[in-house]
């Protein structure tokens, strides 16, 4: 059975799913972010190491400056209701992103989020906030460049990346009906299993979630060479 230490999700669809009921996209992504608390309890209960969310990413700015508003108002929102219990579970929180261009209350919010869970050790659910792959990985070079370090490693290039510190991702799942990466986690995506599913955010049940988990537990995953068989 395949070792599942870090999922990756794409929580895409909540602005369409709430059209669709003729509410604002500000409701759906509200409502997805109540299925953040849903998903990350299930993964700890799995014994998962790391999820990583998408939560808003360097093209999101793009966006009507109303919604963008309501994405940088959600931190607040979903930890003021849920950081208390996510912290009595042992969660860790952190981030992943240039955080340094967010709005500072957006940013005193998820760091002060970060500081209180620091210790806890039983899932680390990290949260992508203006996060571009292209520009971490840009980040990461500009790092080793002012290191002054020549002789650079696949292991050394990673520490300078935003996810030093975390497994590979083993799953990406993407809801939403998309069916791309978008600019997220390309390095640590090299051999993930990607599951792309139609069903936007908020309809991304416990059930889905655990459905997701046993079609990659049935995998073979070879790395690139061949099985025990």
């Amino acid at each position: 059975m395949s070792e599942l230490k870090h999922i990756a999700i794409i929580m895409d669809g909540n602005g369409r799913w709430a059209t669709k009921q003729k509410k604002s996209r500000s409701f759906g992504h509200y409502y997805g972010s109540e299925n953040v608390r849903e998903i990350a309890l299930s993964a700890l209960e799995l014994g998962v190491n790391t999820l990583t969310l998408y939560a808003f990413s360097t093209e999101n700015w793009k966006r009507p400056q109303e919604e963008i508003d309501y994405l940088m108002n959600l931190p607040a929102i979903f930890f003021k209701k849920f950081l208390k219990e996510l912290n009595e579970k042992g969660i860790r929180i952190t981030t992943i992103g240039d955080l340094s261009k967010i709005p500072e209350k957006t940013r005193k919010v998820m760091n002060d989020a970060v500081e209180k869970t620091q210790n806890n050790t039983k899932l680390t659910l990290n949260f992508a906030l203006n996060y571009g792959s292209r520009d971490e990985i840009t980040r990461a070079v500009n790092k080793v460049i002012q290191s002054g370090e020549t002789n650079i490693t696949e292991e050394t290039f990673e520490s300078y990346l935003d996810t030093h510190g975390l497994d590979d991702v083993d799953l990406l799942i993407r809801t939403g009906g998309d069916r791309r990466i978008s600019n997220y986690l390309l390095w640590q995506l090299a051999y993930a299993e990607l599951m792309f599913l139609d069903m936007p955010w908020p309809e991304f049940t416990k059930d889905e979630f655990l459905k997701c988990v046993h079609e990659f537990h049935s995998k073979d995953r070879r790395f690139g060479g061949l099985n025990n068989d």
